[in-house]
């Protein structure tokens, strides 16, 4: 029996237990399938024995590895199957049959892709996440998720489509549809990097995700937030580890969400930018490609899918209370919530990488790796980068939701269920930070020589953090800080939501003009025509003058020569 579970991908349990859900009308069952499926995802992985590849099959004429478990696979699979854990129990308070099966086989897309090992493989799965994970944001059952829905779906389909184009040229040009190191050179190679790029959420194709996971549910959020961008981290760090120029995209990603993040008003959308700004660190760190880079994405991807998880949760729960997550309509809610604020405090502190916590020693190694390779302005960018994360997920989130002004809302605690999931959350949070070891221990490449509590890290990262600290209490002391306001702000989905919009409307308004003068040009036509044919064949026409018979004569004649032909021919 155990040597049949060894060969099976963990994505099996997951899937086959979405499906069920999707025919499965009890309610507790269902629930349980959602607690029981990662259980047994994770008795799959922890069963495999070796690295290997395992699964195998052919058809048509292709080799098909379902399930590839090597130290790169092995650290995402784990991760996928505890945040699936989490997000189960998370959800247990909500009757949502749809939410339920699209969570379910979203995050078994996800471990699938992880563990696929060759290009169709990974492109079936990577099209299974998409089209499962878009009912998370339509479970949102409002005009304005369905919208975001389809432009959701659309993206994340070309990006498919991106990947299996490139994919078929790759294969064509090397003989192999093995999904190994990719060439971004060779026939395909930047397709296959630009459908990465599209899920990562590279610079200005990122607007997807704030554009969608804000506008999902409650429950929603908090699992779109584990899979989808660290699923493309992992294809990243496959296909492309050592590509240089992904060091400056990554720079350029951890940047630019830190403006929005400060001047945006809707929490979450706060989240997603962070979202971002993170991916951006474990992009640079693939970029670097060396052992201590690609160590530094895929422990920052692990607790990151944690700790961004968590302050998902935490509002989450505040929108469940009080309807909304917007800092205009919140305040003060420490005082009816305060083990959501203190587990929202806990996860403010992983993501600003404060020392005991587990985003202290994850990040510390893409910097470093980044710092290693000589790139001096990248470097200083994520530095920077680094003090900005403080500033709008480990400051604002918790400071405007929970304490700020007092929005004179009372409500109830989170549900039980919410409050078990975060807590076990917070608790990884601060034991991968101080037992970091176990962490280092799953990494794909040995960390023995690594010290992350050096006297100059914590030094160096505790100015930085307090440097935060003081330039936000200063910026709101003297009300410099950006007021929040109601309102949208735009940044890439400028061009579809002003400019896209602007131009379909006016290019209908031309089309509808052309339509018109056409129809007059027509009218006229018809008119003129008709004119012309009743002055020509009309009783008192021009014809009908030249034959004196009138036009009764002229159709006798027709009449009489088709007799005459017909007779002629018989």
């Amino acid at each position: 029996m155990i040597d049949l579970l060894s060969g099976l991908s963990p994505a099996w349990p997951v899937l086959i237990a979405g499906v069920l859900c999707a025919v499965m009308p009890w309610h507790y069952a269902r629930k349980a399938l959602m607690i029981l499926a990662p259980l047994a995802a994770g008795l799959f992985w922890f069963l495999t024995p070796q690295t290997g590849v395992f699964g195998v099959f052919e058809a048509a004429g292709f080799t098909f590895e379902t399930y590839r478990f090597d130290p790169l696979s092995r650290i995402w699979g784990l991760v996928f199957i505890l945040a699936a854990f989490l997000n189960g129990l998370y959800a247990l308070h909500e009757r949502d049959r749809m939410s339920d099966t699209a969570a379910l086989l979203y995050t078994g897309a996800g471990i699938g892709a992880v563990f696929a090992g060759d290009f169709l493989t990974l492109f079936f799965f990577w099209e299974l996440t998409a089209i499962t994970s878009v009912f998370l944001v339509w479970a949102g059952r409002n005009p304005s998720a369905f919208r975001a829905g389809h432009r959701y779906l659309a993206i994340h389909v070309l990006s498919g489509v991106l990947l299996l184009g490139g994919a078929i040229l790759y294969a064509n040009h090397s003989g192999s549809w093995q999904f190994n190191a990719v060439d971004v050179n060779a026939p395909g190679g930047l397709l296959i990097l630009l459908a990465f790029g599209i899920k990562a959420a590279f610079p200005l194709l990122h607007n997807w995700l704030q554009d969608a996971y804000p506008k999902s549910t409650a429950v929603g959020a908090v699992v779109l937030s584990a899979f989808t961008t660290k699923l493309a981290i992992y294809a990243l760090a496959r296909g492309f580890a050592g590509l240089e120029p992904l060091i400056w995209v990554g720079a350029i990603m951890t940047a630019f969400p830190v403006f929005y993040a400060v001047i945006e008003n809707d929490l979450r959308k706060v989240l997603a930018y962070s979202l971002n700004n993170q991916l951006g660190f474990m992009v640079a760190g693939i970029g670097v490609g060396t052992a201590l880079g690609l160590n530094g994405a895929a422990a920052h991807a692990f607790v990151h899918i944690i700790y961004k998880g968590l302050l998902f949760m935490t509002m989450g729960a505040v929108l469940m209370r009080t309807g909304s997550t917007k800092a205009t309509d919140l305040g003060g809610l420490y005082k009816s919530m305060p083990l959501t604020a203190l587990f929202c405090l806990i996860g403010a502190g992983a993501i600003s990488a404060f020392p005991l916590m587990s985003g202290f020693v994850a990040k510390a190694l893409t910097i470093s790796a980044v710092a290693q390779s000589g790139q001096t302005i990248p470097f200083l960018i994520l530095v920077f980068a680094s003090a900005g994360v403080l500033e709008h997920s480990g400051i604002k989130i918790p400071y405007f939701a929970f304490f700020a002004h007092d929005a004179k809302k009372r409500v109830k605690e989170a549900p039980a269920n919410m409050l078990l999931a975060m807590g076990l959350a917070a608790f990884l949070c601060i034991y991968l930070g101080v037992n970091y070891g176990a962490l280092y221990d799953l990494l794909p490449f040995s960390m023995e020589a690594y010290q992350p509590y050096s006297l100059d890290h914590i030094v160096g990262q505790m100015q930085l953090l307090l440097a935060a600290l003081f330039a936000f209490t200063f910026l709101v002391r003297f009300k410099l800080y950006p007021a929040e306001v109601p309102g949208v702000n735009l940044d890439t989905d400028w061009f579809y939501r002003k400019a896209g919009n602007n131009f379909v409307r006016w290019s209908w308004k031309m089309f509808d003009r052309m339509m018109g003068a056409l129809g007059h040009v027509r009218g006229r036509i018809r008119a003129r025509l008709g004119d012309r044919l009743f002055n020509v064949f009309s009783p008192a026409g021009a014809f009908s003058r030249d034959i004196p018979s009138g036009l009764l004569a002229i159709w006798t004649s027709v009449l009489l020569g088709i007799v005459l032909l017909i007779a002629y021919l018989a």
